[in-house]
């Protein structure tokens, strides 16, 4: 069955919650969840050329280049058949305005989290490393302590979860993406949602996604 297809795009500062809020949209909504990170670890991984290209970026510390980014992205848009949801990108000025270029958007769905929750969240969450999976003592505990889920495979916790890291990487986030966040706002496309847990999110989330489908009458397949 032919259908349009409902693109969206989730915002939120490191340790917002956005992966949980993520997961639940793609659960609910079976929408296809294009996560960027985990798809340039995974090119990184496999040594392709865009992953050797990238790991050169990243084994320096430096943010890979908007226009590599915005290349990378739209390539992985072109194999999506399905309603989506892009987490990752954009998170530039230059990356939002290519993105709009080539994919008029339905929705961007921005969590807003309180710095003082995300920073005392941050001090329970532990990484599997090589897959980017996130877990928070507090709400998101492993089934075994200190262990991934999937694999099995030891957690760590890392040095940039410490508070004064913390608030130093959520000062640029927001410096970042503030011109981000104002592009959006001229497309009438933004929408904010604000809370201190994803539970007190989520239901705010599923009302807006749910008027936005039926609105747009966009066919949601069955799960």
């Amino acid at each position: 069955m032919a259908h349009n297809i409902f693109k969206a795009v989730i915002l939120g500062a490191p340790a917002s919650g956005k992966g949980t809020i993520s997961s639940r949209i793609i659960n609910k909504f079976n929408f296809e969840h294009i996560s960027v990170g985990d798809r340039l670890r995974l090119q990184i991984k496999n040594n392709t050329k865009l992953g050797v290209e990238a790991k050169r970026y990243v084994e320096n510390g430096n943010l890979l280049p908007d226009s590599l980014m915005t290349k990378f992205v739209n390539n992985e848009l072109k194999h999506a058949n399905k309603n989506w949801l892009l987490d990752g990108f954009p998170r530039t000025l230059p990356q939002a305005h290519s993105l709009w270029e080539s994919h008029k958007l339905d929705i961007v769905i921005n969590l807003n989290v309180p710095f003082d929750v995300i920073i005392d969240r941050a001090k329970g969450r532990w990484i599997h490393l090589s897959s980017g999976r996130a877990y928070n003592l507090d709400f998101n505990a492993p089934k075994v302590f200190g262990k991934d889920d999937v694999t099995g495979e030891p957690l760590i916790q890392r040095e940039d979860d410490q508070p004064e890291v913390v608030r130093k990487r959520l000062e640029v986030y927001q410096e970042i993406t503030r011109p981000v966040i104002e592009f959006y706002q001229t497309t009438d496309i933004l929408q904010h949602f604000e809370g201190r847990t994803s539970d007190e999110i989520w239901p705010k989330v599923v009302n807006c996604l749910n008027a936005y489908l039926s609105d747009k009458r966009i066919f949601v397949e069955n799960v």
